[in-house]
């Protein structure tokens, strides 16, 4: 990939501009681009000057072997980077907070360090051991990491259950039994009442001794406000004073880290412990989210603290960025028991680079995580989820309507959501609902609460909710969707079906109208839920909607089938007596349907589906809703929820599905504006220390290009700001003589100086000599072709080698937000 995209730069870069394209003088950006400021990331007011004592994801020392872009791309600069002192020095090579990384340096710094092993192991037993080792780290580290994520998604489930059954009453056998494994041992236990056991009582139960009568009802419903109450008050109280950043969903962060962004302490310890802590609590308090998304941030806070038992995921941040790639596919794997979705998952969904090692290793991850989840066993039931189901009648050609249907709704209703929800957000940020998180959490909850618990459809947890609705009616069965009368049919067809269409009875009636409003409930309270300040995934709310839906639509041709069998639409494939329609199938349709619409998944979300069921027969159902929901969504709106969080927070994420289709060029969008101030530059030879430090302190850009002179402007490196500044200091403290007159060469031979000067400081080891580079007319579009493919945070613009100016990711964005006419503004980061 990078031979072909170093040729293409080469293409464009190189290419002669006539003498117009030139500007007369340099100007340097405006001081709007300062992103030293306070800003609300996912859901947590933070100031940029904070460090974190968490593990940063930059974290690692400067190694001498780490290199600069290969020589080859420009045909310029030296192989690897020289350090100024002789010595290794603590940060350099590394970034700063809130900034992007530089993909091409990890990637070389990578082939570097690879290359030495390569080479050493050839001279002693001892280095190729280590070789050996170094080649199987990576297979270790994710045997890890399906380990660790497994483990702790199977405690999540186990403890999640119960407190949503504590909500409702408490086992006498043990107060850590839940509901289900309460009743287990039972021998009391009826067939009409095959849930309810001596050894479980109820709140009312406990207290006034009875479960009869309205009082009973009212102190069982206190009961459930107060423990929903209690639990969203934990949930959000730890968040607040101990992880900010383990709120939300975790996604869209996600996302924008693989990208190359770095966000210091999403991803440590104390974010691992606070968010599987409170996605319990949020989880168990009855509020409209689920744990799918959270999971996945928890699988990459898994991914990345275990890196640090590596040095060369350590060290390097495009390697790491390659185990939280697969550590998102754990993620997904563990919360739908679908391994190989997760790994389309995070192929298709959020990841940025995706390599063919990261795929087998991702698919490794997956099954270690699948495997330990299914060893703990948290549903009891031998499966890796609550809602795993298995339907046995196949569907007609007929039914594709309906389940097209579903898909027009899905994509309606995740269109709708994201921009319902978007706009609750802003509303959040920006004026003072957002200044009380606690509060709007507990009157979220205290609402939800209210409303939900008279529905035994919306009281029941999400997950609950989901199983019952997928659920395939039997005789047998005393759930009450499948309260159906007796039909008297004696046809061939029937003798020996016990899944036979039967007329709908009294209880499926209620049934329909408590899921009417439920659905109703759902849509609703899910718009205010996501992006509160607890850990909240949008898988399970979205995937409910649809079901909800699904299972309406599924009854509803149920009984059209039963009373018009001879109509031209059912006559031939569905015969008096013959089990024709399935609602559950329906319901698992429409809520892939839903979760597509606002995700905008696609393959992906197919395979989880299908892993849900083990039916092959269905998955041309399944396409089929999915497509036209993602059609329909595309249509009201191109961005999914995580892309529109990503642009509600500002983050500098160039998204590889947007087309930039605007004829504009490079000299279009660079800085400086002919109107601006001068750019700042470096000379190669010429300034002082003093001179170079009052530049760096009197600016906030994150590097500087490096000219021969101020009057010839021709190019000749960049170097990073975080480099200058530890290299500068450190030559104060270890080399003597370095004052503030001391000269700053740059240089490969340093020029001579006087007797009675201070010794010159050189720093041209720190100097990137093969900077990218595009021309002024460079058209726009191959641009953020090459800084998506090669992940850039900086490009310089050159005409004839002479400096013109700079153009970064963040002018990229607010380029396109320009054309998209949304606020340039928005875009905080670069």
């Amino acid at each position: 990939m990078f031979h072909f995209l170093s040729s293409l730069y080469r293409k464009y870069a190189d290419r002669g501009m006539d003498n117009s394209g030139s500007f007369d003088s340099l100007h340097h950006p405006s001081e709007d681009d300062d992103d030293d400021e306070m800003v609300d990331i996912a859901g947590a007011t933070l100031d940029f000057s904070n460090t974190d004592d968490d593990p940063p994801l930059s974290s690692g020392d400067y190694e001498e072997s780490s290199s600069s872009r290969a020589a080859g791309m420009n045909g310029n600069g030296p192989g690897k980077l020289v350090d100024p002192l002789e010595d290794p020095l603590a940060g350099l090579g590394t970034y700063e907070d809130f900034n992007t990384i530089d993909w091409v340096r990890e990637k070389s710094k990578d082939r570097d360090r690879h290359r030495e092993i390569t080479k050493k192991s050839r001279q002693s037993t001892a280095a190729l051991l280590h070789s050996v080792s170094d080649a199987f780290s990576g297979w270790l580290l994710m045997l890890l990491v399906g380990l660790m994520s497994g483990a702790l998604a199977g405690g999540i489930d186990i403890a999640a259950h119960w407190l949503t059954d504590l909500k409702e009453g408490i086992c006498l056998v043990g107060f850590w039994f839940n509901h289900e494994h309460c009743c287990w041992t039972s021998n009391e236990t009826t067939f009409q009442e095959r849930d309810s056991c001596p050894q479980w009582q109820s709140w009312a139960e406990l207290i006034t001794g009875t479960s009869e009568g309205a009082f009973p009802y009212i102190v069982n419903y206190l009961m459930y406000m107060v423990w929903a109450l209690l639990f969203a008050l934990l949930a959000v109280t730890l968040v607040r004073a101990f992880a900010p950043y383990a709120c939300g969903s975790g996604i869209p962060e996600i996302k924008t880290i693989l990208s190359g962004f770095i966000i210091r302490g999403y991803l440590g310890k104390w974010t691992l412990i606070i968010k599987t802590i409170t996605l319990v609590l949020a989880v168990s308090s009855g509020l409209s989210l689920g744990k799918e998304g959270p999971l996945v941030h928890v699988a990459c806070c898994c991914a990345n603290i275990l890196c640090h038992l590596f040095t060369k995921y350590r060290k390097n941040e495009a390697k790491r960025r390659e185990v939280l790639s697969a550590a998102a596919a754990v993620g997904v794997s563990v919360a739908f028991g679908a391994p190989i979705g997760g790994v389309l998952f995070s192929l298709e969904e959020v990841s940025y680079y995706f390599p063919l090692k990261t795929l087998w290793r991702s698919f490794f991850a997956a099954l270690v995580a699948a495997f330990t989840l299914r060893s703990i066993n948290p549903f009891g039931n031998s499966r890796l989820v609550l809602f795993y189901v298995e339907f046995h009648a196949p569907w007609h050609l007929v039914e594709l309507a309906p389940f097209i249907l579903l898909g027009i709704f899905g994509g309606l209703w995740g269109a709708l959501f994201i921009r319902a929800n978007i706009a609750w957000c802003r509303l959040r940020k920006t004026t003072r609902l957002g200044h009380y998180p606690v509060m709007e959490v507990l009157v979220v909850t205290a609402l939800t609460g209210v409303l939900a618990y008279p529905n035994s459809y919306t009281r029941m947890s999400g997950a609950e909710l989901i199983a019952e609705l997928f659920n395939d009616c039997s005789l047998l069965d005393s759930s009450q969707l499948c309260g159906y009368k007796q039909a008297n049919i004696t046809t061939e067809a029937a003798v020996g079906n016990s899944l036979a269409d039967r007329p709908a009875g009294e209880g499926l009636c209620t049934a329909l109208w408590q899921l009417a409003l439920a659905l109703v409930f759902k849509m609703m309270i899910t718009v205010i839920t996501f992006g509160m300040k607890v850990p909240s995934g949008l898988f399970i709310p979205s995937m409910a909607v649809g079901a909800i839906a699904g299972r309406l639509l599924g009854v509803g041709m149920e009984q059209l089938a039963y009373y018009n069998h001879d109509s031209f639409i059912f006559k031939g494939w569905c015969s008096p007596g013959a089990d024709c329609i399935t609602p559950g199938l329906y319901a698992m349709v429409g809520a892939a349907a839903c979760l597509g619409g606002v995700t905008r998944m696609t393959v992906s979300l197919v395979v989880i589906m299908f892993e849900l069921t083990g039916g092959l027969e269905y998955i041309v159902p399944l396409m089929a809703a999915t497509m036209t929901s993602k059609w329909v969504a595309d249509a009201l709106g191109r961005e999914g929820i995580y892309e529109a969080h990503i642009r509600l927070n500002g983050y500098p994420f160039l998204e590889p599905k947007e087309e930039f289709d605007h004829s504009s060029l490079t000299v279009d969008v660079m800085r400086p504006r002919r109107s601006d101030p001068a750019l700042a530059v470096l000379t190669q030879e010429g300034m002082t220390v003093g001179e170079v430090e009052a530049l760096v302190e009197s600016t906030h850009y994150s590097g500087f290009p490096v000219v021969v002179s101020q009057q010839s402007q021709r190019l000749v490196g960049f170097v990073l700001r975080r480099d200058l500044l530890i290299s500068i200091d450190n030559a104060r403290k270890r080399q003597e003589g370095v004052v503030s007159a001391s000269q700053v060469v740059l240089t490969e031979h340093a020029p001579p100086q006087a007797a009675d000067a201070p010794p010159h400081l050189r720093l041209r080891g720190i100097l990137d000599l093969s900077p990218f580079t595009v021309s002024d007319h460079t058209p726009m579009d191959i641009t953020v072709d090459i800084f998506r493919k090669l992940g850039l945070r900086q490009c310089l613009v050159t005409h004839n080698g002479r400096l013109l100016g700079i153009i970064t990711k963040k002018d990229i964005l607010k380029h396109m937000a320009h054309i998209a006419n949304r606020d340039p503004d928005s875009i905080l980061f670069n």
